[in-house]
């Protein structure tokens, strides 16, 4: 079988970051891809594979000690990831690990910490984050969810979609107005925390996507929803300066988890094309075949050396928001030529659903359009010029 090991000359990580590769890797074949065709069925991963996740540290590994954590590097994060994608395992913990405990972790109070990273740690409590609206995409600060005060609660009115773990969620860190009339907009913007289980919080339908299937993308809803001021992450009003401080880790999370998902797609096709017969001989053995592959591996490798340089900035904090910004560009039109590339020697679109080829492609589709677009980086990159 196939795997990560092959790719040459990796920097970015020492001998315990990979001996718990081996770890992860290990439970994954295990535990998460003889269930994936099954899970992509249901649209959900179940919250029994969330658990055994925690039990073997895989879950928030960057949480300190003093929160059930293992208090390590992102690196560790970025090898989850890279596996997950690897061996096609649809289950959003880049969102939990990667996303929402750092919010918590950085802004959170000592009470909320306390409560919540222990459990997400252990897979007992998956989170989401609810910032996009059914009206409003990238431009965050036209969202309408609000947050009135009421004495000390909030009441939160409004609705969000396209939002990750949203079936699963026991804990949703939402963004909405505190103060509908700042100005600037973003001033009035706070982040909120809500759990599944106050009265007026309803969890609307799973979504269909042209991939990632398994992802329990959803729409939710709030009515009424009145929760305790002390709910709210960090300082009311500093929602929008929190979400944009995060940034640079959470691009480089899904360049991380493309690039393997395009190595994937390669590996997969080299096999395929040196055991496919047409006419008299392999499809390997076809020079537009090898000229192909060999224009794909060429540029995996630079993407790998990349990909390596941006961890290690990351880990000594180095990594810059608009250098963030270029790894998603960069690593996400990547995965897309490569899965493109790969689709056709598979023999093209008519025969998608017969080979693994297809849920990655169906997956880079989503990846590359869902939940902002690579227009999007260039113009955040071309502002920092």
């Amino acid at each position: 079988m196939s795997s990560l090991d092959t790719v040459p000359g990796r920097f970015a990580y020492t001998e315990d970051h990979e001996a718990f590769r081996q770890t992860v890797r290990s439970f994954l074949q295990k535990e998460g891809v003889p269930h994936v065709n099954e899970w992509e069925e249901n649209k959900l991963v179940p919250k029994s594979f969330w658990m055994k996740a925690g039990e073997i540290g895989m879950l928030c590994p960057t949480a300190p000690e003093a929160y059930g954590g293992l208090g390590l590097d992102f690196g560790y994060n970025a090898i989850v990831d890279e596996e997950m994608s690897y061996n096609g395992v649809p289950a959003g913990f880049s969102l939990q690990s990667d996303i929402v405990a750092g919010y918590i972790e950085t802004y959170g109070s000592e009470e909320q910490k306390q409560h919540w990273l222990p459990k997400m740690v252990s897979g007992e409590v998956i989170t989401a984050i609810a910032m996009t609206e059914p009206g409003t995409g990238s431009d965050l600060q036209a969202i309408c969810t609000s947050a009135k005060k009421d004495g000390n609660h909030y009441v939160i009115n409004g609705s969000k979609t396209y939002i990750t773990n949203g079936q699963n969620t026991d804990l949703t860190l939402v963004v909405a107005k505190t103060d509908p009339d700042a100005k600037p907009a973003w001033k009035g913007m706070s982040i909120i925390l809500v759990e599944s289980d106050r009265d007026g919080f309803k969890k609307g339908r799973k979504l269909n996507k042209i991939g990632m299937e398994a992802a329990d993308t959803s729409e939710l809803f709030f009515e009424d929803v009145r929760v305790p001021i002390t709910n709210c992450l960090g300082e009311e009003g500093k929602g929008f300066i929190y979400l944009m401080s995060q940034l640079p880790q959470e691009r480089l999370s899904i360049a991380v988890s493309v690039q393997a998902s395009a190595q994937k797609a390669f590996d997969e096709t080299v096999e395929f094309t040196k055991t496919r017969k047409a006419f008299a001989g392999m499809v390997f053995d076809f020079q537009n075949t090898r000229f192909v592959l060999a224009d794909l591996k060429a540029k995996l490798q630079v993407g790998w050396a990349h990909l390596d340089w941006a961890i290690a900035r990351h880990l000594k904090g180095e990594l810059t928001n608009e250098e963030g910004a270029a790894a998603k560009l960069w690593h996400t039109d990547l995965q897309w030529e490569v899965m493109d590339k790969c689709l056709q020697l598979h023999g093209g679109a008519g025969y998608m659903n017969e080979y693994p080829i297809a849920r990655a492609w169906r997956a880079a589709r989503v990846t590359r359009i869902f939940g902002g677009t690579n227009e999007i980086m260039k113009e955040l990159i071309g502002r920092s010029l």
